[in-house]
């Protein structure tokens, strides 16, 4: 059943990715594990995404296993619990990289159009 949950989880998620940034966003495979096989792979955005629905959350350990596994991307753990909103956890240094990264992003796509 938790194997279920978690595919829930994942497609839920990259459906709230497309919905809210408009991004591209699918599950992605989890048979093989590291750097290539990230829960969720969104398009143009370097993001290792692990997805966690549980009820009790070791952050922590899910922190360390997206760290493992991100190999040059960011390491950003998305998780909820039942009727609530997703949250999202990543070190604080790796913010600005992102925050740098969704902008280069929007620029590219203001001189496309």
């Amino acid at each position: 059943m938790s194997k279920n949950k978690g595919k829930r989880a994942e497609r839920e998620f990259a459906k709230w990715i497309m919905d809210n940034l408009g991004n591209n966003a699918r599950r992605g495979c989890q048979n093989r594990g590291g750097t290539d096989s990230p829960d969720v792979i969104v398009d143009n955005l370097p993001i290792h995404f692990e997805v966690k629905h549980v009820e009790r959350l070791n952050l922590y350990e899910a922190m360390a296993q997206a760290v493992r596994d991100a190999g040059y991307n960011i390491p950003v753990v998305a998780h909820r619990r039942n009727r609530t909103g997703w949250l999202l956890t990543l070190h604080a240094e790796d913010l600005l990289s992102l925050a740098v990264t969704i902008v280069e992003n929007a620029k590219c796509l203001d001189e496309d159009h």
